[in-house]
């Protein structure tokens, strides 16, 4: 019998957790064909973000637990119109049922941070989550602050691929934002430098959260889970410095003076 080596004692596979920029898509209305031409619709529009992207789905804002057959067509419908279900979200014990009679996993920490008035407040893992579109994969993330500590400043770009996050604060970026790269704060994002990539202010849904940047290209931008992709922006924008908030849940980007 051959002596082990060194390979035989190591792990075919190494297993990591962090954190994944997931779409969290909220059904309001059950109605599979519905939903499917709305996902197409957005996946038409900006593909690159939105083609073949992973999606949870959160049956948190209807009135019941939705059926087996019910949700395994609203699976198949969204596969269909482009996009990747992954997941349910939130987890009730019927969730929880229904999850494993689909063959998906339930992920609780997608309880949407958009909870109505009078529903049970989440855990804190759970406000945290990104309530917008499709996000890039993690880098680097901070600690929350400390009570009174100011934002978070990040000195370096943030290179595609690469995540920073302010919990709990603003996020303050000295440098430029790549494509493919993202920016996340609870509070208002704020970026010395091109904005190429993504940038989601208000993540905890803080409504009165804003993005600026000096050099406007970003291929999306959201406050508080309210979102725009580079498709649906003038522009007369592109390359101007902007600021970017919510006023009568809708986004609003200006250009500053």
């Amino acid at each position: 019998m051959a002596a082990p080596t060194p390979m035989d004692y190591e792990q075919a596979g190494e297993l990591k957790f962090g954190q994944v920029g997931i779409a969290n898509l909220r059904v309001r209305t059950l109605d599979p064909a519905r939903l499917a031409a709305e996902m197409a619709d957005r996946v038409q529009r900006a593909p690159k973000l939105f083609a073949r992207a992973a999606v949870v789905i959160d049956f948190g804002g209807l009135s019941a637990c939705p059926g087996a057959a019910e949700a395994k067509a609203l699976v198949e419908a969204l596969r269909g119109a482009g996009v990747m279900p992954v997941a349910l979200a939130y987890g009730t014990s019927a969730m929880e049922t229904l999850a494993q009679d689909i063959g998906l996993p339930l992920l609780a920490k997608f309880r949407a941070s958009y909870e109505r008035e009078g529903e049970a407040d989440p855990a804190p893992a759970a406000r945290k989550a990104a309530a917008a579109e499709p996000a890039a994969p993690v880098a680097v993330a901070a600690p929350p602050a400390p009570r009174g500590e100011p934002g978070l400043v990040h000195l370096h770009p943030v290179r595609s691929g690469q995540q920073v996050y302010a919990q709990e604060r603003d996020l303050t970026v000295c440098a430029t934002v790549g494509a493919g790269a993202e920016v996340i704060a609870d509070g208002s994002i704020h970026v010395y430098g091109a904005l190429r990539g993504r940038a989601l202010a208000g993540a905890g849904g803080l409504a009165s959260a804003r993005i600026f940047c000096r050099e406007f290209h970003a291929e999306l931008v959201a406050v508080a889970g309210h979102y725009k992709v580079l498709e649906e922006i003038p522009k007369e924008l592109l390359g101007k410095a902007v600021q970017i908030w919510l006023e009568n849940d809708k986004l609003r980007i200006e250009q500053l003076d």
